[in-house]
């Protein structure tokens, strides 16, 4: 019963974005298959119907007939395809409200409560180990290409310190032949 009460705080503490995405769609970990379905009313008192196994012999599970909590509910941040149909019906939550779930749930300590999603911290990190950073010249043996005085910087530099080492040599020069007697290096 302690974690019954738990849950109850917590849930009392969540924002009520998540409260109101919870009661939508129940996580399945807090619907466990031998703790009853509290029903808050008679009418969904008469809607719980028990649950055989396939030799009928025992009741093994309490489920909420017509509720979300079935384990056929469709994951509300996946596109699904219509059984009759056969058309593709988006995700009920767009990537964008996706991510604001998963971070609410991440401050809230609840995020492994959230149906899969490839929002979740758990997929994100997958693909990054998958993937890497996938930013060009990240690799072994590439170079990024930035701009063009990026590029030319260590050449550049390069030149102008054999330039300055070369810069006695050429003064002497100039000294003697300088001023049209004969100078060809003048700078461009």
């Amino acid at each position: 019963m302690a974690t019954h009460l738990q849950h109850i705080k917590l849930a009392q503490s969540l924002p009520s974005r998540l409260t109101r995405f919870f009661a939508r769609y129940p996580p399945p970990a807090l619907i466990s298959s031998n703790v009853p379905i509290p029903a808050t009313s008679p009418s969904e008192a008469a809607n719980i119907v028990p649950n055989t196994t396939p030799d009928n012999s025992n009741i093994t599970v309490n489920q909420v007939v017509g509720s979300s909590a079935n384990s056929d509910t469709p994951n509300p941040f996946q596109s699904q395809r219509h059984p009759a149909t056969g058309r593709w019906h988006d995700p009920v939550f767009s990537l964008r409200r996706q991510a604001d779930l998963v971070k609410m749930a991440r401050q809230h300590g609840v995020e492994e409560l959230l149906p899969f999603t490839v929002k979740g911290t758990q997929e994100r990190l997958r693909r990054r180990e998958e993937n890497g950073l996938r930013v060009k010249g990240t690799g072994v043996g590439q170079k990024v290409k930035g701009k063009a005085w990026e590029r030319t910087l260590k050449g550049r530099l390069e030149r102008r310190r054999q330039a300055m080492l070369e810069m006695p040599k050429m003064i002497q020069t100039w000294k003697e032949r300088g001023h049209g007697r004969g100078w060809k290096k003048f700078p461009k």
